[in-house]
C-alpha cells in the first residue's frame, strides 16, 4: 500500500532525509541528536518514511572507474508508434538489460531518454543493434558518449524543499 499520498511531511522528516542521504550510515542516536529528537521518536519516523516510499533503499556509492574501463552512453529513443501497449513493450524489454541504468520518459523532440553503463563503445553497440533486432519500434536513436563528467551530484537539495513547509 502506498501510503504517500496521506504522508505529510514536515521540517525534522525533511531533515531526517537530508542527513540520511548525506550519510546513510549515521547511527539513529546521532541522527536523533542532529533533527532534535530523542532517538525512539527518531526512529520512528525514519521507519514511517521507508514505509510510505520515500525511503526506498540504502548503499554505497560506487567509483566504477576503479573496477573497470567503464564508458557511460546517454541515448535518445523514438519510438515509430506512440501507442500506449508500444511505450509498455519498449519499456518491459529494456528493463532487464543490466547495462541501462536509467530510463526516462520525456517530453521534446525523442521519447526516452536512456542512460548507459557499458565496458566500452563496442559493447554498447552490441546493446543497441540488440534491442534494434528485438523489433520493439524505435524509429531513431542518438547516442552521447561522455566523456568526462567534472561532477555527479549523489544527494538531492533537500534543504531548499525546508522552507516551502508549513
Amino acid at each position: 500500500m502506498n501510503t504517500s499520498a496521506a504522508l505529510k511531511l514536515d521540517r525534522i522528516d525533511l531533515r531526517i532525509l537530508c542527513h540520511l542521504q548525506q550519510n546513510s550510515r549515521i547511527t539513529n542516536v546521532a541522527l536523533a541528536d542532529l533533527v532534535g529528537l530523542s532517538p525512539s521518536p527518531c526512529l520512528i519516523r525514519v521507519k514511517r518514511l521507508e514505509k510510505a516510499g520515500y525511503i526506498s533503499g540504502y548503499g554505497a556509492h560506487i567509483q566504477l572507474e576503479k573496477l573497470s574501463n567503464v564508458q557511460i552512453v546517454f541515448t535518445e529513443v523514438t519510438l515509430s508508434d506512440h501507442r500506449r501497449e508500444d511505450f509498455a513493450k519498449f519499456e518491459a524489454s529494456i528493463r532487464g538489460i543490466d547495462e541501462i541504468v536509467e530510463c526516462h520518459l520525456v517530453s521534446g523532440g525523442y521519447d526516452y531518454l536512456l542512460k548507459f553503463v557499458t565496458q566500452g563503445v563496442v559493447h554498447y553497440q552490441s546493446i543497441i543493434e540488440n534491442l534494434l533486432e528485438q523489433h520493439l519500434n524505435i524509429e531513431k536513436y542518438f547516442s552521447y558518449i561522455v566523456i568526462k563528467s567534472p561532477f555527479i551530484k549523489s544527494q538531492y537539495p533537500l534543504e531548499k524543499f525546508i522552507t516551502s513547509q508549513n
